[in-house]
């Protein structure tokens, strides 16, 4: 830049600056004006809107698959990409220090190689150029980071083009217009417009074309309580799949019963304040998690065990201990177990067995559970599974499961026992072995519509829910 030009430069910011306004006070009260709109705006999606709600992070579970926010998909697809090329793609540093640094070093050091003191932007190709390239490879990143890479059943189209789409136009694109800013320096202006124009434009089509052909396979939503209360219904449903066997419904047990291996092993009651009142919660989710092998409690943690729980359900059992046993909790209220049932209603399986089987069943009997094969997960096995098939029979009050929960055992023909009472560890409450003798009474209805359609049963005394 020659003097004449310097000076040309400096006259006309001099007459601006004076026609303008100044830093102070003018420009700062609208960056105060802009920044109080913007933290407000902060504090609405924050009230209204808030986060998503995700379990808390666990380093002992390896199934957790991490993944960036929004913001940061690009770079992860990025990622996803580069690994893809022979040899380079497991050199990791290149994709993620070297790769970026250069693209951070270009944007900061722009402005020192491009020194045209024209701000028409049709003189600023360049800078330009080089900012639509990157901005529009962002945001395809962004829009394709959801669709795999590799697919085991092989390559598609889809996932061939990823990379055409995602590194190599953009990179050719980019190095396209560097080389004719400082190479070949004779180039058009127009020639630069329309090279940024084709790559964005391929970029777009190609991603589109990836988007169409291959969908985005969303995973599968699972919804995490939010409130105290739900929080405290998981933790009691984990506790019945976990806990119940060995503890009893309410934690009262102090002798395991039936339990194979532990069978006559003298426990404390975990409901009691002597647990309660001594064990904070950490030490209690050490317990959970870790176990106790000297009174032959297995690890939980999946940290120890695979199939065990995460750190988030071991804190909703804690919740559910503390605020249904612990006296110095209150606890908020709680849908009921199973709605009660109205004068001459009928239970059906979904309503009123299935939550009744879940809260004290279950933990006993389903797979890998030494209980004669006789499963309790679905409908169908509670009619057609076990080892004593039937278990339970259509109008038949003296089918095994309903003696069995009233406390009386099955014998053989030498008066040996060979089922015992269920639970064993302590009797379910009258008004739910009611509940599955009306149930049975009835036909065992499945859904609520059949039950409805039952409008005589032989017995309608009313049952409130526990």
């Amino acid at each position: 830049m020659n003097q004449d030009t310097k000076d040309k430069i400096n006259r006309k910011y001099e007459r601006e600056l004076e026609d303008g306004e100044r830093f102070w006070p003018d420009s700062i009260f609208k960056d105060v004006i802009v920044s109080l709109g913007l933290f407000t705006l902060l504090i609405l999606l924050a009230t209204f809107v808030g986060v998503h709600d995700s379990p808390k992070a666990d380093p002992s579970d390896t199934s957790y698959i991490p993944r960036p926010e929004w913001y940061f998909l690009f770079l992860f697809k990025f990622l996803a990409l580069y690994g893809q090329i022979p040899v380079l793609g497991k050199i990791e540093w290149i994709a993620t220090v070297l790769i970026p640094g250069i693209a951070v070093g270009l944007l900061t050091f722009l402005p020192f190689i491009d020194k045209s003191p024209d701000r028409y932007y049709g003189k600023r190709i360049l800078p330009i150029g080089l900012m639509v390239i990157m901005v529009t490879s962002m945001v395809t990143l962004t829009l394709v980071a959801d669709i795999p890479t590799v697919l085991a059943e092989g390559p598609t189209l889809a996932t061939i083009l990823q990379p055409v789409a995602g590194l190599v136009v953009p990179g050719l694109g980019l190095t396209a217009l560097v080389l004719m800013s400082f190479v070949f320096r004779q180039t058009s202006t127009r020639t630069m417009i329309a090279t940024t124009v084709m790559t964005s434009g391929l970029m777009v089509a190609l991603t589109a074309f990836i988007l169409l052909a291959a969908p985005p396979a969303h995973a599968e939503t699972v919804e995490l309580p939010k409130t105290l209360a739900d929080k405290i219904v998981a933790g009691q449903d984990l506790y019945s799949l976990h806990c119940t066997e060995c503890h009893g419904d309410d934690g009262s047990v102090t002798v395991i019963e039936g339990v194979e291996g532990l069978d006559g092993t003298v426990i404390s009651p975990i409901s009691s304040r002597d647990v309660l009142y001594t064990v904070n919660d950490a030490s209690m989710a050490e317990i959970i998690a870790y176990g106790r092998p000297e009174l032959g409690m297995i690890p939980f943690g999946k940290a120890y065990n695979p199939e065990g729980l995460t750190r988030a359900e071991i804190d909703y059992i804690i919740l559910f201990m503390r605020y249904t046993w612990d006296d110095r909790f209150e606890a908020p209220v709680i849908k009921p177990l199973y709605p009660p049932l109205a004068d001459g209603e009928v239970p059906s399986y979904d309503v009123h067995i299935a939550p009744i089987v879940k809260r004290y069943c279950i933990s006993c009997h389903r797979d890998g559970k030494e209980n004669n094969n006789y499963w309790m997960t679905t409908y169908d096995e509670i009619i057609d599974m076990g080892d004593n098939a039937p278990i339970v029979e259509a109008g038949n009050l003296e089918s095994i499961l309903i003696l069995v929960m009233q406390e009386t055992p099955i014998l053989d023909e030498n008066g040996e026992e060979i089922i015992g009472v269920m639970p064993p560890n302590k009797p379910l409450k009258a008004e739910i072995v009611e509940i599955f003798k009306l149930w049975v009474l009835n036909g065992m209805p499945q859904t609520a519509e059949e039950a409805a359609a039952l409008s005589s049963p032989p017995e309608n005394t009313p049952t409130p829910a526990p």
